[in-house]
């Protein structure tokens, strides 16, 4: 299916929503979907992203097939989304805006964020500022590691703020985020700005060196093994949870193969780490002796990363975080931006 004729389906859900929901309040485009054209082909392993607004908090729907269009639903506040000048310094939301993703606006307030982000979305100023905040996070997230968590925590903990740092040249050139492929995005940016050998020591923070593609099929196989497990079991509240259901399998352990396909095998190494401690996180809570009969594969690929322990995971952050002000100066080259700092 074309992109094009998918979004058209997710417009008329959209709205058919609207129509029995009067509480949501507008809804637009997210995720990969939003930097695609119309004519362009939909993968299999991609959905379409959806966020609904609405004035009191809701809850994420979900993913789910509606007329053969796998589609993933999430509702916010205006209070999440801020205001239009909060979007635009936003590296998470003003992606979303930079072209006409709105769906339906009954209140002008989504096209206002619109027109305010369209205007000032290359702006170097505002550049910054989105680099900025993928920085906080790194940072932030890195500082506060516990070595007493359970394995799925901490490596989550470690992994997601190690893996922005491959969203800081995305940012500042002006790229959209993405989190399954993430890592080739890094790769492409900076290969496109002459900076290919500085690619090399941004993955190897994720995985010190990397291992062969059969060893990250392998992983990706067990992977798939847990994946339906802890599908099958999922019955505890997660905000991630909607990415672990059957209806996800095709975007969540598809995706990953198509990474190592394309020959992307040790940037796939973190989608499946990732996925794999999500999946954990619903097995320690939904069926605990699953998730211990389950831990060894989840261990080998951790093991495979370099960070077996929390010492060595402490370890590679610290090679982060000494590293970053140094990345900064990459961003602020890309970003085009004058100040220093």
């Amino acid at each position: 299916m074309r992109v094009g004729a998918a979004k058209a389906v997710a417009v008329d859900w959209a709205r058919e929503r609207m129509r029995h929901d009067p509480a949501v309040r507008g809804a637009f485009f997210s995720g990969s979907t939003v930097a695609l054209p119309d004519q362009a082909v939909l993968a299999a392993s991609s959905d379409v992203d959806v966020l609904l607004v609405r004035d009191e908090p809701g809850g994420k729907l979900g993913k789910f097939r509606h007329r053969g269009v796998l589609l993933e639903v999430t509702e916010l506040t205006w209070a999440d989304l801020g205001s239009a000048d909060d979007v635009l310094g936003s590296w998470v939301y003003a992606p979303m805006f930079r072209t006409d993703t709105v769906i339906a606006d009954p209140t002008g307030r989504l096209a206002a964020i619109r027109d305010r982000v369209a205007a000032g979305f290359t702006d170097p100023g505002w550049v910054r500022r989105r680099c900025a905040g993928v920085r906080r996070r790194v940072e932030d997230g890195l500082r506060r590691l516990d070595d007493t968590a359970p394995l799925h925590t901490q490596v989550t903990a470690w992994l997601f703020p190690t893996s922005l740092t491959a969203l800081l040249p995305v940012v500042a050139a002006r790229r959209d985020p993405t989190v399954r492929r993430r890592y080739v995005l890094a790769r492409q940016v900076l290969a496109g700005h002459g900076l290919s050998d500085r690619y090399r020591e941004l993955l190897g923070w994720l995985d010190g060196g990397g291992v062969s593609p059969a060893r990250v099929r392998e992983h990706l196989a067990g992977l798939g093994r847990t994946f339906d497990e802890a599908a099958r079991v999922a019955r505890t509240p997660f905000a991630f949870g909607a990415d672990i259901t059957p209806a996800a399998r095709p975007v969540v352990v598809d995706g990953g193969a198509e990474l190592v396909a394309a020959g992307a095998h040790r940037e796939a190494m973190f989608w499946i780490v990732a996925t794999y401690a999500r999946c954990h996180t619903i097995l320690a809570a939904d069926a605990p002796a699953r998730e211990v009969a389950l831990r060894p594969e989840f261990e080998a690929a951790v093991a495979d990363l370099g960070v077996a322990s929390a010492a060595d995971r402490r370890r590679r952050a610290d090679e982060v975080l000494a590293a970053l002000p140094g990345w900064w100066e990459v961003s602020r080259a890309l970003g085009g931006w004058d100040v220093a700092g």
